[in-house]
Formats: structure tokens, sequence, C-alpha cells
């Protein structure tokens, strides 16, 4: 593989949507820092390098895409890259599944495939063999529930001109970056794809990352097990290292992190020095590091979006399954993904076999759709009930003055804008929609009048992919369908 030239060193995208002119800021702090302490840069660096590690493996090794794509799309666009664009090596081993940064010879990071578990970043010698132990690969067959509208590959051309055009604007490429990279859409209408179209070198059945749409399920695996009796919304998170009730995190509930009211530590700026870049890409444990976070304000009283809340999520749904990555990934197959008919799907683990709930679930085009028609049929699968009674309504209800939900963004006008600069809602789409929305473009658009569901996954580094674009196709696919 050709020497890759450069990396974002900052401002590395973990989760959710950006703002732009961290890059800028980047820039600055990059520039300041160089000339400065090491010591300083030492975790942005790291952020930087296993942000490039992790994700060009999972691109590589889940999806099946050119690495080297993969980095071009992904990571260099990303932020102030061309300070050090000369020092990044990054190295992919087709035959260990495993790829390798380093940044000026130091600050080196690897990511390792396993078979049903994806990458993960390795932070210790023995980390390499974990992907390949029992305790992740139990195997796990398909779902024997056959999928919504069984098309086989055959990718569904909709008959609908108008709709067809929706399609086309929504793939409409820039003559210059940064780009918009859509790479699939998924229309499904009353419970049947109607209209789809991929990128080329993209299937039917090619598996990609959704980002931040994975707090989405991991409010599913919430809502599951709260079906089951094992957890309650309202009663405070069990988690070990805060029941004493001396301590002020003892009065954290599974509400609050599932609608980012935890008032922890947790500052997500996406700056690379922030504590949720350090979680994800620098700590081995990431619930670990997450559940040490002081507190900042009450509970409840305060928004504040942060991956942090959804690892901690994860650690809990991990120990209430029994506690290993193959409790975790059985439950949710059985559970979750095999009824919903969910058939290529890639939930992603730290090395203590927590999932990572916040942001690095990957499926194909039509697994996402199906998993927003779950939502859209109020938490039913064809008779079988998956989620609670009223759990659909829990998740899309607003939470304090704020465009989101539990686990869901919700198409309310608010004070302000949500994180990174983005408008809270999509203003041409029906008030009642609600959506699960990731980095780089990533959406899942639940329009309940319309008993609709629409997919946009792609790349993106220009708002005409990003909630503006997801936005505008959702109201041409509703526009083309009135009439047609």
């Amino acid at each position: 593989m050709k020497q890759l030239r450069s990396i974002r060193p900052v401002a590395i995208l973990i989760g959710g949507i950006r703002k732009s002119r961290f890059r800028l800021l980047a820039a600055a702090v990059v520039l300041t820092l160089c000339a400065g302490s090491g010591l300083l840069l030492y975790q942005p660096l790291m952020v930087a390098s296993g942000f490039a590690s992790k994700e060009i493996c999972s691109g590589a090794f889940v999806s099946g895409l050119d690495p080297d794509q993969v980095y071009a799309d992904m990571v260099r666009p990303e932020g102030a890259i061309g300070y050090i664009s000369s020092l990044i090596r990054l190295h992919v081993d087709h035959e260990k599944r495993m790829v390798t940064t380093t940044v000026a010879g130091l600050y080196k990071t690897q990511a390792v495939y396993g078979d049903g578990i994806g990458c993960m970043l390795v932070h210790r010698p023995e980390d390499v063999n974990i992907a390949s132990t029992a305790d992740f690969n139990n195997p796990v067959g398909p779902s024997d529930t056959p999928a919504p509208e069984s098309e086989g590959l055959v990718v569904t051309v909709p008959g609908n001109e108008r709709l067809n055009a929706a399609l086309d604007r929504a793939f409409a490429e820039r003559a210059q970056p940064p780009y918009i990279r859509t790479q699939a859409v998924v229309v499904i209408q009353a419970g049947k794809i109607i209209a789809e179209r991929y990128a080329p070198g993209i299937g039917a059945d090619t598996q990609l990352l959704g980002f931040s749409m994975t707090k989405s399920v991991t409010n599913a695996l919430i809502g599951i097990l709260v079906r089951q009796g094992k957890l309650d919304v309202g009663h405070s998170a069990p988690i070990a290292a805060w029941q004493n009730e001396k301590d002020p995190r003892h009065m954290i509930t599974i509400d609050h992190l599932l609608r980012q009211t935890s008032g922890l530590a947790l500052k997500q700026t996406s700056s690379g020095f922030d504590p949720a870049s350090r979680m994800i890409f620098v700590e081995r444990d990431m619930a670990g590091f997450a559940e040490k976070a002081k507190p900042n304000a009450a509970p409840g009283t305060e928004w504040a979006y942060t991956d942090g809340n959804y690892i901690l999520l994860s650690r809990i749904i991990r120990d209430a399954l029994g506690g290993r990555a193959s409790d975790v990934r059985e439950f949710a197959q059985r559970e979750l993904f095999g009824p919903a008919g969910m058939n290529h799907v890639t939930l992603e683990f730290d090395a203590t076999g927590t999932p990572n709930g916040a942001m690095s679930m990957l499926a194909s085009a039509r697994d996402w759709a199906r998993f927003g028609l779950l939502y859209l049929n109020g938490g039913m699968a064809g008779t079988k009930r998956i989620l609670p009674e009223g759990w659909v309504e829990y998740s899309a209800s607003q939470t304090l003055d704020t465009g989101y939900g539990a686990g869901f963004w919700i198409n309310r006008p608010a004070n302000g804008n949500a994180p990174y600069g983005i408008p809270w809602g999509m203003p041409h789409v029906p008030r009642d929609a609600f959506f699960a929305m990731g980095n780089m473009g990533q959406h899942i658009v639940i329009v309940p009048s319309q008993q609709l569901v629409v997919v946009r996954l792609g790349i993106s580094h220009h708002p005409d992919g990003l909630v503006a674009g997801a936005d505008r196709l959702a109201a041409d696919v509703i526009a083309a369908l009135r009439q047609d």
C-alpha cells in the first residue's frame, strides 16, 4: 500500500455532527503547540492516530472498501492536516487484518479486525489476540425471521420519475472539495423498499458506519432490557462506582444518560484535547474512564451532548447481560437484529468487551432502514413486540429546551443550535418526524404521518450532505410520493 500522506492531528470527529470552524481552531492549536510542549500534543496526536487506525480498519475489513479511499474520503478532509502531512505513516496488513498508524515515528496506534466484532484499538500486546478469542467470536448466525421486502441483492429502482429525480439530487456531487460523497439512499414506505441507490463500490449488503446513529441502537437495547424488567430508566444508573449515596452521581438515572443530561464532565468539543476524544481513541477501558468523570451540573438540569453518556449505557447493557462481549452480541442478534430482519450488522467493542454504543456500529443501508422501520411501527417487528409499549414516544419526547429526545433527534424548533452549529430540526419535513443522526451525514429520518423511512449514508464534508441535505432529500421524497 502506498504511503498515506496526511492525517488530521486535532479536531477529530468522534460522533455526532461537526462545526467547520473547529478546523480553523485546530490549525491554530497545532501551530501554537508545535512550537511549545510536546507533552500537550500527546493526546490530540494519539486521538488522530487512533481515529485513522480504527476507521480505516473498519472501512477496509468490515465494509470491504479500499483503505486508500477510506483515508482520502474520511480521514484526510478532517481538520488541519497539512501541517504534519509528511510525518504520517500508515500500514494496512491484510494478512493480520490490522492497521497501524504513526506520527513522526511516534504516537503509534493499531486497530485489529475480528470476525463478528469488527475492529478495535489495541492498547496492550495481548489485545491483538482478543479479537480471535471465543468470548468475542461465539458464532451468531443470521436470523430465522425473514427480512421485510426480501428482494435479495437486486436494487429497487423507483418507477416514479420524481422519486428518481430526488435520488439524482441526493447523489449529485460538487466539482471541488468539500465533497458530499453520498454512498447509499434507501426509502421505505408502508413497510416496503420503494427506492434505493448506491455509489460505485457500495452494494445492498455493504456495511457502512453509522457513527452516532449507533446511539439510537443503544436506545433500542436499553428499551428491550426495560421490557424484560432488567432495567428501569427512572432508577439510578447501576454503576458500582456511583452507589455511595454521598456521591452526587448516585442521582444520575438511565434516563439522564439517554437524554444527555447527566451533568458529567465529559465535554465533547472534538478538539482532540477533550475527554470524550480521549475516552474513545486513547483509553483501553472507555466506560472505566467515563465513570470517573466528576459532576458539572445537577442531573437533569443541563443538556450537553457527549459520547460519554452512551459509553456508560453500553457498559450497563454489557453488565446486565453477563459481562462479556459475546453476551451482548447474542442478545442483540436474538432480541433486535434478528426480529427486525437486520442480517448485515457489526457492533464494535473495546478490549474490555464493552460495545461502543456511542458511535461504532456498521450495517447495510437496508438494515439501517429496517431499524428505522421498527420505530415507525411503534417498536413492533411484524406481530412481535421488540420495544416496550410507549418506548418510541418516550424516545421522541423533547429533552429540556432542545431538539433532542432520548437517543433520537426530534423535529422541533428550539433556542440556539445543536452541537457544532447544526440546526435542531428539518424545516421542510413534517413536524412529527424524528431521526437518528451521525457524523459526516448519516441519517435515518422517520416520518410517521407519511409512513416513511428515509436513510442517507455517506462521507460528507459539505452542508449538502449533512442535516440540510437529509432535510432536502426527505422533503423531495415526500413531494414525489404526493404527486405520484
